[in-house]
């Protein structure tokens, strides 16, 4: 029975719509802005409110001490000349008639003779008295929500009158009305200030963030059928256009890795292709009739050549790919780059022999380098080899060993046909052949990955690799760190 592929699961992948309405409020920069727009209202608000208030209360203070300073200078100077009990009596009736007018002000003298006093001198037991002449002070009179501010004046004795105390006091429920009805509106008010804007925070975030909005929109568009669009950058707002810029680089820099991904999965598949051709035509041929052991035996080496081959290509794409995963030479050793060129020059005796080619090993033979010598004869090997293939019979190939930049700089010379520039960048890639003319030209060929191992090695060991063309000659080498 046919099974039928069951649909995806998009339970636990929600629409981008069911996403944001999922997120935390942390997490939204319009509830930040606003979260922050009130927080920097209420500071204000609040800040703005305390400096009004402190000042409202200090002109309210002064306002009243200059009521009582006026008041008090007004009856001293009566009092002052009051010295028997004849005028003091016309002072009592002046103090009554100011009382009966204002019936905010009160007035109470008190003095050792009994016959020079005024008021009810008992409602004095709770006075804060104050420190001086010209401050304010405080009653509290029972009965009476509000105190009352005070301020009292010691007056010499004048003849018959010995030395008086007065006091004179102005009720306060006004100045606490005002303070009170202000504390009101400033809070209302205050309130009313956040609220708008926190409105209008929201607002602006909103109409801000709608270029961030349409940009999001546009990605989410982007799928991987459509790998060359890109973010509009000259309608977005300067703060957007770097980070439009940026995602466009990564978007560039995600097309170009997969149009290398595909082109690779392409050549794999073309260079195991042809051995696996060959496995299987000379398998069906060998099958199709009786064959001898030793024709049987011919048909198994060159199947274990071809077999070898792939192997090869497979151990080269493992090697790659941990290097791309960042591992590093680790086996290093001190040693001498010439003798190692020496080393793997003398490997190739017989090939160049066969060839009528010859190596000449030139530049600092001295230099030294910490190295992992097995990496280093393997891209030293590759470099050769691709020399070989592509340079003409009787070819003298040149290794220059110099010291460049704190490190060891390796490169492999040939003669041969000149390289495009523009292909240079390219030849470390992996499977990259210029053209087709540049293959087998001394009947020998590899599968593409050689260079890439090159380049591989180089970084392992800190260094690059590079590529030159001129003058009919092609050099292609790479660089380590020194010792």
């Amino acid at each position: 029975m046919e099974r039928r592929p069951s649909p995806p699961d998009t339970s636990s992948s929600p629409a981008p719509g069911r996403l944001r309405r999922f997120l935390p409020l942390r997490q939204s920069i319009t509830a930040r802005l606003v979260w922050m727009s009130a927080a920097s209202a209420l500071f204000i608000f609040a800040l703005t409110g305390i400096v009004l208030y402190t000042v409202l209360k200090g002109e309210l203070l002064r306002h009243e001490r200059d009521g009582l300073v006026t008041t008090l200078n007004d009856i001293s100077y009566q009092i002052s000349r009051a010295g028997n009990t004849e005028r003091w009596s016309r002072v009592q009736l002046k103090l009554a008639a100011l009382s009966q007018a204002d019936q905010r002000v009160s007035f109470w003298i008190s003095c050792d003779d009994e016959r020079f006093r005024y008021g009810d001198l008992t409602r004095l037991q709770h006075l804060v008295a104050a420190p001086d002449n010209n401050t304010v002070g405080m009653l509290r009179l029972a009965g009476k929500e509000y105190p009352l501010h005070t301020m009292t004046r010691i007056l010499p004795a004048f003849e018959e009158r010995p030395e008086i105390r007065v006091t004179v006091g102005i009720d306060t429920e006004p100045y606490f009305e005002m303070r009170r009805t202000f504390l009101l509106a400033t809070f209302t008010f205050s309130l009313l200030g956040i609220v708008l804007a926190v409105i209008s925070s929201y607002w602006i975030a909103r109409a801000g963030l709608a270029p961030l909005r349409r940009m999001s929109a546009r990605a989410q568009s982007f799928s991987p059928r459509k790998l060359s669009a890109r973010m509009p950058v000259e309608s977005l707002p300067a703060e957007l256009s770097v980070l439009a810029l940026a995602f466009n680089g990564a978007l560039e820099r995600i097309e170009d890795t997969y149009t290398q991904l595909e082109a690779f999965n392409a050549d794999v598949a073309h260079e195991l292709r042809t051995p696996l051709a060959n496995l299987i035509g000379e398998t069906q041929v060998a099958l199709a009739r009786e064959r001898s052991a030793g024709e049987f035996k011919g048909v198994l080496q060159s199947n274990l050549e071809e077999l070898d081959r792939i192997r090869s290509i497979i151990n080269d794409m493992l090697f790659l790919a941990r290097s791309d995963q960042g591992e590093a030479a680790t086996a290093l050793v001190h040693a001498r780059v010439a003798d190692e060129v020496q080393k793997t020059v003398d490997f190739f005796e017989f090939v160049l022999d066969d060839a009528g080619m010859s190596i000449a090993v030139s530049g600092d033979t001295e230099a030294t380098a910490m190295m992992e010598t097995s990496l280093f004869k393997r891209a030293l090997t590759n470099l050769i080899q691709n020399a070989i293939q592509h340079s003409p019979a009787g070819a003298l190939i040149r290794i220059d060993i110099a010291r460049q930049d704190g490190g060891v700089r390796i490169a492999v010379t040939n003669p041969g046909q000149p390289i495009d520039a523009r292909h240079l960048p390219r030849l470390f890639d992996r499977f990259y052949r210029v053209d087709s003319a540049r293959q087998d030209i001394n009947g020998s060929h590899g599968h593409g990955l050689g260079l890439a191992i090159v380049k591989a090695v180089a970084r392992m060991h800190g260094g690059r690799a590079f590529a030159a063309s001129e003058g009919g000659y092609n050099s292609i080498g790479f660089t380590i760190s020194q010792a």
